[in-house]
């Protein structure tokens, strides 16, 4: 029995014993509620942009949806993640491998959210933004979770649409339709995922080697992520603009765009130039913190010139 799966035993009989210990707060931990707050926004970003009206109360409903399955992504991929978790410093004390829920209670959960929410959306808002929402599961769970994650170093590049298709839930949601708007919004999200999580995966990279997760700087190499961290950065910053190109916002949100870009690039640069200097797990966790803010930022910018442009603000 190999280490991993001897601490995975140890996590799961530990969950099944005391989970009745477990508090309120072990339960949301499930659910991922930082990932989820950023899902929920872009969500609700593709639905106020969204040509034409919604109710208010449908509005809500749809974002209400997005949030939950969501979380029961979440709790799906604790479940099926606890024999990594258990061995990496940065997952080792979520719920399951801390034994403070049962991995059975997590899969449970996440099951019944997963089909209430989907249900929800088709009954109450449309059936074309629940077969997203489904589709987005699936995505998750199925496609990165169980195969991509461990089995190549792709997982982050193709696995990053199952966080891209919050915002054209959202404009389906409100238009009942799949435009080429939305589809831009989905292309930033998915282009931002691979250097975002390889700036994390640079120094955490001995945390993957041990779990035996073939992220990049495991398998190509702390050099060659440093490379690939650089291609999508220059990707990513004419693809951000793609709102304004498309006419979807003005010149506030591109010019703003613009500038944030050039940031994202210079840490990118900074990371590159580094190599393996004394600065180098520096640079890899500014670049990680700033791109969390960076696409939040952006999608407030979406917001924000809507306003703008329309003389509202």
């Amino acid at each position: 029995m190999t280490v991993t799966q001897t601490v995975t035993s140890s996590a799961a009989q530990q969950g099944s014993d005391q989970s009745l210990e477990a508090q309120p707060g072990d339960y949301i931990a499930l659910l991922k509620p930082r990932v989820m707050s950023l899902v929920v926004f872009t969500g609700f970003v593709g639905l106020w942009l969204a040509p034409g009206d919604i109710h208010p109360v449908i509005g809500f409903v749809a974002i209400l949806c997005i949030a939950i399955a969501a979380g029961a992504s979440g709790s799906i991929n604790m479940w099926y993640d606890a024999d990594i978790d258990a061995v990496m410093k940065r997952t080792r004390n979520r719920p399951i491998p801390a034994g403070k829920v049962a991995a059975g209670d997590a899969l449970s959960i996440g099951v019944i959210l997963s089909v209430g929410s989907i249900t929800v959306m088709a009954l109450a808002v449309n059936w074309t933004a629940a077969a997203l929402l489904a589709g987005t599961i699936a995505f998750y769970v199925f496609i990165y979770t169980m195969w991509l994650k461990r089995r190549t170093p792709q997982n982050i590049v193709i696995g990053g649409a199952a966080g891209a298709f919050p915002p054209m839930i959202g404009w389906a949601a409100a238009t009942g339709s799949v435009s080429l708007e939305s589809i831009a919004l989905f292309a930033i999200i998915f282009v931002w995922t691979p250097p975002h999580f390889w700036a994390l995966a640079l120094y955490r990279s001995g945390d993957y080697e041990r779990a035996g997760v073939p992220m990049l700087p495991v398998v190509a190499g702390l050099p060659e992520t440093r490379r690939q961290i650089m291609i999508y950065s220059v990707l990513l910053v004419p693809v951000t603009l793609l709102p304004w190109y498309m006419g979807m916002s003005g010149a506030f949100y591109g010019i703003s765009t613009a500038v944030m870009g050039v940031a994202f690039l210079g840490l990118a640069g900074l990371i590159l130039k580094e190599g393996d200097g004394p600065r180098a797990t520096k640079w890899a966790k500014s670049l990680f913190a700033y791109s969390i803010f960076y696409l939040f930022l952006i999608f407030v910018l979406l917001v924000v010139d809507r306003f703008v442009t329309s003389g509202v603000a």
